[in-house]
């Protein structure tokens, strides 16, 4: 099985995993950092498939504010080296929060992984409740310890 893949390609990978308890992670994965690691390690210790949505480059751009580091096909290639990552996903850039619902709806996720003091938990406990799905905090914020402030260091 191919472990990077479009959004297009998606729905044609659906029925391969459909059995197993998936966990989607979503996210830039720009600087790939510790904070990361830990993240996707304590993600897939709580299913069997792990599920990366990995964000544009253009998300990166109006987002945050700033070019990536690495384009979305490196950042795809480095998640792809980490064993515990199944499946990555390369978003478009998406223009509105009902895009990332109808991709919870597709996926059916049981569970939705995120970092503790994450921006958008909100919105992804209303994507999971849609499904069915919990919110799983996996791991705490690491202080210091996000692309942009490392990318500060180096400025």
């Amino acid at each position: 099985m191919k472990k990077i893949i479009t959004l297009k390609e998606l729905a044609g990978f659906i029925p391969k995993i459909s059995a197993k308890k998936i966990v989607l992670v979503g996210g830039c994965f720009d600087l790939f950092h510790y904070g990361h690691l830990k993240l996707l390690q304590n993600a897939k210790k709580i299913g069997d498939f792990l599920m990366v949505a990995l964000e544009s480059d253009e998300f990166i751009k109006k987002r945050k504010g700033r070019n990536p580091i690495h384009p979305q096909n490196q950042r795809a290639a480095i998640l792809a080296s980490i064993r515990q990552v199944d499946l990555i996903i390369k978003l478009p850039l998406f223009q509105s929060d009902k895009e990332y619902y109808e991709l919870v709806r597709l996926i059916k996720p049981k569970l939705i992984a995120v970092t503790e003091e994450d921006t958008q938990i909100e919105n992804k406990r209303k994507q999971a409740k849609l499904i069915g799905a919990k919110v799983a905090v996996v791991t705490s914020l690491i202080k210091n310890l996000s692309s942009k402030e490392i990318i500060k260091k180096f400025l």
